[in-house]
């Protein structure tokens, strides 16, 4: 729940690098409240007709989910642009890869190791 809440904090920060724990736990607590806003949708759909939940939590987390997935490509030294390999379809399993890739051991043109920096 710490890196869920430290990515909210700087949802909007496309600068630097973010850890694979930063990065990964974020998608985990993501995917955990979307599971329940959308069990959620499915009791307020059986009600009312619709269920607004789930697509208004996906509306809030769209910009820290693309910022910490740029600091996270960042750690592995490539570009934010790599992220538009994603909208590929096949090809953009190649981005999850990069995903899962242990960053730069030292200081890369994104800034200083992540692991590194006591926060």
């Amino acid at each position: 729940m710490h890196w869920y809440l430290h990515v909210l904090r700087n949802y909007a920060n496309f600068a630097g690098r973010a850890r694979r724990s930063e990065y990964w736990y974020f998608v985990l607590a993501n995917v955990a409240f979307a599971l329940g806003l959308n069990l959620l949708d499915m009791l307020v759909r059986a009600t009312l007709g619709t269920g607004p939940f789930t697509m208004l939590y996906g509306l809030a987390m769209l910009v820290p989910g693309i910022a910490v997935s740029i600091r996270r490509l960042h750690d592995t030294d490539r570009s934010g642009w790599w992220l538009l390999l994603g909208l590929v379809p096949l090809v953009g399993l190649v981005l999850i890869w990069f995903l899962s890739l242990d960053g730069n051991g030292g200081t890369n043109r994104y800034g200083q190791n992540p692991k590194l920096v006591i926060a």
